[in-house]
């Protein structure tokens, strides 16, 4: 059921965003009298379809992009018996330069809309809720592994990034931070302020969801929720509300405390020092080999939480969206350098587990927003069979006055979509890798 809830947001987002972006396409096609043969989501063998005017809509079996056949183009679809003939009024190659580079930008401006809506809607009904800078700089850090590579330390409190504020705990962790040339975390620790670095190609040790979670949390306050039936906690009389102040009295006042402290007594008795509604009590409790005593506790640190009008909500939806493509951006040229490995490339297997297991709406346009502003800045790099790579041939036209022929069309298709074929056989060879390494 996990793998088809995955399956199932994956197909849904992604039909949503290459519909309207070959929607943009057409609709542009049309607006300039151009003749659209047919309107695919999906690639053949096509399940369904129906007839419409001049245009066949159809939804293919192939499930992972589409297309929109424009009478007199230069495609995928490698029609050459229809170049050879007399251009027809009604065929793109017929059309002004400047009205083909409207076309072939259509699918990018639609997506580019398509994801600052998501953006702007989302900032809207939602708002923002995160643990702020100050939040941090007052109750400090758990490091886990990841975070411990580079030098961090529990309770560490994190003064800035680069020497600049920042804003909330998911900023640390963010492209902006592993993407800075030579990019460093000021610290306060015990007294003393100190610089952590973060290493060259450090992003990539952040190949997957689970990796985020393992480098640093805000360190938590805590009472306990729940006593598990049957444990330990419920046997010495433990309550829901009850604050554990210290174990064999070592001062415990966050939940990573209380975790070390458990993990230090395993296999013992340890003595705990409650807070039960102000007053102190102790209880004797034996601790699991696992460090564990049988409860669930409830986090008693509120995260910052904004609303917005809707004039914020543009603005903050706008930044928002754009911020992906830059990120992005910059990613793709470390990825030339070698900064940041090729193995961070994902197909539809890793876009599937982005999604989740679990079907959440906010989550779900969430992924499929940045999704579709990745997918307008994918479709405009310079790549034959790309968007991006006729907008070139285009433009080359307007400016030279001259247009490069069918033959080099033809043929720089080809190319593009051999390249486009090679790099989907090897994201989605990163996708198996990933599952048999657990990266």
């Amino acid at each position: 059921m996990d793998t088809l809830i995955m399956v199932a947001q994956l197909l849904l987002g992604l039909s949503i965003l290459v519909g309207l972006h070959e929607l943009g396409h057409l609709l542009t096609a049309k607006m300039f009298g151009m003749r659209v043969e047919k309107f695919s989501i999906g690639f053949p063998p096509k399940i369904i379809g129906f007839q419409w005017g001049e245009t066949e809509y159809s939804i293919g079996a192939i499930p992972l992009g589409g297309f929109v056949k424009i009478s007199g183009m230069v495609d995928e679809s490698m029609d050459s018996e229809q170049m050879s003939a007399e251009p027809q009024p009604w065929e793109f190659r017929s059309k002004p330069a400047w009205q083909r580079l409207i076309v072939m930008l259509g699918g990018i401006i639609v997506n580019v809309i398509t994801g600052v809506l998501i953006f702007v809607v989302l900032v809207y009904q939602k708002g923002e809720t995160y643990y702020s800078q100050e939040q941090i700089v007052e109750h400090g850090i758990v490091a886990y592994d990841i975070g411990k590579q580079i030098g961090f330390q529990d309770g560490d409190k994190i003064l800035d990034i680069n020497g600049e504020p920042y804003k909330s705990l998911s900023e640390l962790s963010g492209g902006e931070a592993l993407l800075s040339t030579d990019g460093y975390y000021t610290v306060e620790r015990n007294g003393e302020i100190l610089k952590v670095e973060i290493p060259r190609g450090f992003i990539n040790s952040f190949s997957n969801e689970e990796s985020m979670s393992n480098f640093i949390n805000i360190r938590m306050p805590f009472e306990i929720l729940e006593i598990t039936k049957g444990e330990e906690a419920e046997r010495v009389g433990l309550q829901k509300g009850d604050k554990i102040l210290a174990v064999n009295d070592k001062p415990v006042k966050y939940f990573d405390e209380l975790q070390l402290a458990l993990a230090d007594a395993s296999n013992t008795s340890a003595k705990l020092t409650v807070d039960r509604n102000g007053q102190q009590i102790e209880k004797a409790a034996n601790v699991s080999e696992e460090g564990t005593i049988g409860i669930q506790i409830n986090p008693l640190l509120e995260p910052v939480t904004k609303k917005f009008g809707f004039a914020e909500s543009v603005t903050k939806g706008t930044e928002r969206a754009f911020g992906v493509v830059i990120i992005n951006a910059k990613a793709l040229g470390r990825m030339f350098t070698g900064e940041v490995s090729a193995k961070n490339v994902s197909g539809p297997i890793g876009m599937a587990k982005i999604y989740g297991n679990k079907w959440d709406w906010t989550k779900f346009w969430s992924i499929t927003g940045l999704i579709s502003m990745i997918l307008a800045f994918m479709n405009l790099l310079p790549i034959p069979a790309l968007d991006g790579g006729h907008v070139v041939f285009l433009l080359y036209e307007m400016i030279s006055g001259k247009s490069p022929s069918d033959k080099f069309l033809e043929n720089a298709q080809k190319v593009g979509m051999v390249m486009l074929l090679a790099l989907m056989v090897f994201a989605i060879g990163n996708d198996i890798l990933k599952l048999f390494t657990g990266g």
